[in-house]
């Protein structure tokens, strides 16, 4: 599936190699003294294993598998879709771990399909979160399991989050808790080039590979502004300065541009050694190619639009700016541009970028045509609560006179966190088609007294608030200081 993803000469490269022949015509393209180069490019030996990256495109190959799951319908509650419609007394219809159909009162209920009553309540699609560091800052928190950010140098592009994700963090259960049924997990942001993320299914697994999303695109964590020349300034070494910054990322995309076209040149002509596979630069040169999604640490806007050119020149976009805390300054541009801002609500001020932050951020980055708003956490417990979190953002865009509706800014949570991960036409939004990740609150979500009473990942159910057996505890969890005990009047075990 991630071939697909690869546009331009690269494609048609890499699925050559796949193939065990490349079909040709006669001697077309040969000069007469000698083979073609199509025809050099097809007798050579392939390259030993791990050599070359188009002979193994998915080296960690999910293997989620959902959990078990039954047809149903979902009757009778407030449905927030999280594509821009709210339906009374709605209908959702899962079938085969997929929404079926979303409608009225009057939408047929098939033969067979378990009813589950969701009257008084309101049922949304699953909370994805777009920036989360659990797994690999997991709890407990000490060093020994704090794998989040390879800070050794200013370009880390070759790590990858997945291999620091410890799955038996139970902040993945709480999250869970919270509704969140999708999570970006992230390095972190020491560096000008962080690493790839992953994009898991919160459901309970012993490997990373049973979370993986299967064919989620890889996202490069970028980060620009205080940290990284904060870190490497503290060093006494490159980058220390704004400037250095922007330095380091154009020398990177240089390296990376020379780099694919050696790559391409060899695939297409056959001639000479193959370029030596260099994993930072074959991170980087996805970007190029458009197979990995730009996920941008950026606080300011004048250093937003500076990230913004740095990509016109080298011919690659943006995917997300997250934090984003002057988004609201150039909202504009960032619609104009297609790019999302992931952000906070209620967080300003722990340092110098972060000190103009306005409530109504995501409101009013909301607010031109073909916007990207985004609430995030990049926290193990603001992640537990995204949906009081969105409320905050609504009431903060309604007091300065915006008219934003709850059906519209549900999509802050759902619908907008998938496009920033590019799986929008996998979920976000309760819509026929696409995967049946579907949370019932309590009451409306956008009020602080709504918990999530069920949550179903793929249709499955993975949370229920009152059967302590869909309550699922890592194994760390056992035993620790207050486990087993009963808390808000609930059953035992439960969050």
């Amino acid at each position: 599936m991630r071939l697909q993803r690869l546009r331009g000469a690269s494609l048609a490269a890499l699925a050559c190699v796949a193939l065990t022949a490349c079909a040709t015509t006669g001697n077309e393209g040969s000069n007469g003294e000698g083979d073609a180069p199509s025809d050099r490019a097809e007798a050579r030996e392939p390259l030993a294993a791990g050599l070359d990256y188009a002979a193994n495109p998915d080296p960690f190959p999910s293997t989620y598998r959902g959990l078990p799951r039954e047809n149903m319908a979902i009757v009778g509650g407030t449905v927030f879709t999280g594509a821009g419609q709210k339906i009374e007394n709605g209908v959702v219809i899962v079938t085969d771990g997929r929404v079926a159909a979303v409608g009225g009162a009057s939408t047929p209920i098939p033969a067979g399909h378990r009813r589950v009553d969701a009257a008084g309540r309101f049922v949304t699609p699953g909370v994805i979160d777009t920036h989360s560091h659990l797994g690999v800052y997991p709890s407990p928190g000490v060093q020994g399991m704090s794998d989040g950010n390879e800070a050794t140098n200013p370009n880390t592009a070759q790590v990858w989050a997945e291999h620091s994700l410890w799955p038996q963090d139970p902040g993945f259960n709480a999250a869970r808790a919270g509704g969140v049924t999708t999570l970006q997990i992230l390095p972190g942001s020491a560096n000008l080039f962080g690493g790839r993320g992953v994009t898991v299914r919160n459901i309970p697994s012993v490997t990373m590979q049973g979370m993986k999303m299967p064919g989620a695109p890889y996202g490069l964590k970028m980060a620009c502004g205080e940290n990284p020349s904060r870190v490497y300034g503290g060093r006494n070494t490159s980058p220390a300065t704004g400037m250095g910054n922007v330095a380091g990322y154009r020398a990177a995309f240089i390296a990376a541009r020379d780099y694919k076209a050696k790559w391409d040149k060899w695939r297409a002509d056959g001639e000479g050694s193959p370029p030596t596979r260099n994993l930072q630069l074959e991170t980087l040169a996805g970007v190029l190619d458009g197979s990995v999604l730009i996920q941008n640490h950026c606080y300011r806007a004048d250093e937003m639009a500076v990230m913004i050119d740095v990509a016109n020149e080298f011919g690659y976009r943006i995917t997300a700016f997250h934090h984003a805390i002057e988004a609201y300054k150039i909202a504009p541009l960032l619609a104009r541009e297609g790019i999302c801002a992931d952000m906070w609500t209620g967080w300003w001020g722990f340092k110098m970028e972060a000190l103009d932050g306005i409530e109504a951020n995501a409101a009013l980055v909301d607010a031109p045509a073909g916007s990207c708003a985004v609430i995030h956490s990049d926290d193990a417990e603001l992640t537990q609560r995204l949906n009081q979190e969105a409320a905050a953002a609504l009431a903060a865009g309604r007091r300065i006179g915006m008219n934003i509706s709850e059906e519209r800014a549900i999509g802050w949570i759902t619908l907008n966190p998938a496009r920033s991960l590019g799986i929008a036409d996998q979920t976000g939004s309760l819509e026929a088609g696409k995967r049946a990740d579907v949370v019932i609150w309590s009451a409306n979500p956008f009020s602080v007294y709504a918990r999530a009473d069920q949550v179903f990942v793929d249709g499955g159910l993975a949370f229920d608030r009152m059967n302590p057996a869909y309550q699922p505890m890592s194994d760390f969890e056992l035993g620790q200081p207050g486990f087993g005990l009963s808390a808000a009047n609930v059953p035992q075990g439960a969050r």
